[in-house]
């Protein structure tokens, strides 16, 4: 059977008309049928219940439209698939990230991604976390960037890298030039903080009530950006990851720290939905993310 007759018998299995389907292929409705009879007589088995009424499946009918449709799906990847071969990728990749993730880690990998693959249009739109999972489970994101990556019901969750989290203060800070810090010697310190609600903030707070350590929040904010400028105006204390601070460190603005406590680190990566789509630029920047992506690609 060609490749037109497994789209005829979607077409049927879809419209649920005979004519219809015919009229979608430009072929007769005798000739639906036919091809029908012949499928059914290969392999002997039944895919039409003919003693409904209306149009209805069998058993076996409901298999054979499955691998109708999974036989198109893959017939029709095909340009996509021959354009990795050469090198070369087309259409749309939407990805949602956090702030942090979008300005200071995102960039490099989106630079060698487009070097490789020009004929992607890369879209980055900047959104909470929470935000993220529900744009990646609708549809409206190909990929998720976050913290704290977690699988929910329909979605994966992979786990790319770690950052370390660090101290930051104004450089006048009684804390800024002391070498080895503990969490203790956050006790009762001005704090800027993110919001309560974002996965970072949720693991501090964690961290912090396990080591019997208070602070006093004097600003809690939605990104990593207003934390750091609220720092050096508050002339306060934050943690922070270290990649979102070094220029301005390098400036002068702000020092950091490296505390000395277990788990002060921040992992990151992507959320996809499950089973991972087969789509090709995904795949593929999957691959720049994470050398573990590679074996969650599905097979062709």
């Amino acid at each position: 059977m060609h490749i037109e007759g497994f789209k005829v018998f979607c077409d049927l299995c879809e419209t649920g008309s005979f004519s219809r389907a015919a009229e979608a292929s430009g072929i007769t409705q005798s000739a639906v049928s036919q091809q029908i009879r012949s499928v059914e007589k290969s392999f002997g088995v039944p895919l039409i219940d003919r003693d409904k009424k209306t149009f209805c499946l069998t058993p076996e009918g409901h298999v054979y439209w499955e691998v109708c449709r999974d036989i198109i799906a893959r017939y029709d990847g095909l340009s996509t698939r021959f354009r990795v071969a050469r090198g070369e990728l087309g259409g749309k990749l939407r990805i949602a990230s956090v702030i942090s993730i979008a300005l200071h880690n995102l960039p490099p990998i989106l630079k060698q991604f487009r070097k490789n693959h020009p004929g992607v249009e890369i879209t980055v739109d900047y959104r909470k976390a929470d935000e993220i999972y529900e744009a990646v489970e609708d549809g409206r994101a190909d990929l998720g960037l976050v913290a704290y990556p977690k699988a929910r019901p329909g979605l994966r969750a992979i786990t790319c890298w770690q950052e370390r989290l660090v101290l930051v203060t104004s450089p006048g800070h009684k804390l800024s030039g002391k070498k080895l810090l503990s969490l203790a010697d956050l006790e009762g310190e001005r704090f800027v903080g993110l919001t309560p609600d974002i996965p970072t903030r949720r693991y501090l707070d964690k961290i912090l009530r396990k080591e019997g350590v208070r602070v006093q929040y004097v600003a809690e904010l939605e990104n990593i950006e207003t934390v750091k400028a609220a720092v050096e105006a508050e002339q306060a204390l934050s943690i922070i990851p270290e990649t979102s601070v070094r220029q301005e460190v390098k400036l002068g603005a702000l020092t950091m720290r490296g505390i000395e406590a277990e788990r002060m680190w921040r992992p990151m990566g992507a959320i996809t939905r499950r089973p991972i789509q087969k789509k090709a630029s995904l795949l593929e920047f999957l691959s720049l993310l994470t050398p573990r992506a590679k074996a969650l690609i599905p097979s062709a």
